[in-house]
């Protein structure tokens, strides 16, 4: 089995579990994002600036990799034409439960985020992403026998990429680098001597 297909069921695993970031939003964030009162994380803690966003009325966004359930249906409760893209059918099942319960207007592609050619040049007014900060690999980082284990165990393979690619990819692709801060994954013992989670706001 290729790593996206494990990574496809493994997800899948994690929703049925329950997974933080695979919870659904309630009823009530809802609401509150058709008020105009909403806010987002892209990192563990901190909600992602108010002055990051575009004004979201009738903005064409897509929500690239990002869990389930969760940011998606808060930018179209807020205005938005949200597109997900993800690899698991059951976080993209997350989002339409949300969508098909609140009646908001969402679609959901599945498909792997490094292919990103079903999207024509300058679909979106507003890409949405998370990841983590820190360089790091599941599959190259471990000992064999920790992947080994993690994978009996059901367990996705984290990916992440060095700053140097990440912000450095971006300028190279012509974006600017307009907005940056930090926070700390609460579950990770290196979080107490640094912080763990980066998220920046590129324009182009």
């Amino acid at each position: 089995m290729g790593l996206q297909d494990y990574n496809r069921e493994a997800w899948g695993r994690e929703v049925e579990r329950g997974n933080e970031w695979t919870v659904p939003v309630g009823q009530d964030v809802i609401e509150a994002a058709r008020g105009g009162r909403w806010g987002i994380l892209l990192t563990e803690t901190k909600p992602v600036p108010r002055d990051w966003f575009p004004d979201l009325e009738g903005a064409d966004v897509l929500c690239l990799a990002s869990g389930g359930g969760q940011q998606a249906p808060v930018l179209a409760a807020a205005g938005a034409n949200v597109t997900v893209l993800d690899n698991s059918p059951k976080q993209l099942a997350q989002y339409r439960l949300v969508a098909e319960r609140e009646g908001l207007e969402l679609r959901t592609a599945e498909g792997d985020m490094a292919d990103l050619s079903v999207f024509p040049d300058g679909s979106f007014d507003l890409v949405f992403h998370s990841r983590y900060a820190l360089p790091y690999a599941d599959a190259t980082s471990k000992s064999e026998e920790e992947v080994e284990r993690q994978i009996e165990r059901g367990e996705p393979l984290e990916f992440n990429h060095t700053l140097e690619d990440q912000i450095g990819g971006q300028i190279d692709a012509g974006f600017v680098i307009a907005g940056f801060y930090e926070d700390r994954h609460c579950d990770d013992p290196i979080a107490t001597h640094m912080p763990t989670y980066i998220a920046t706001r590129a324009i182009k």
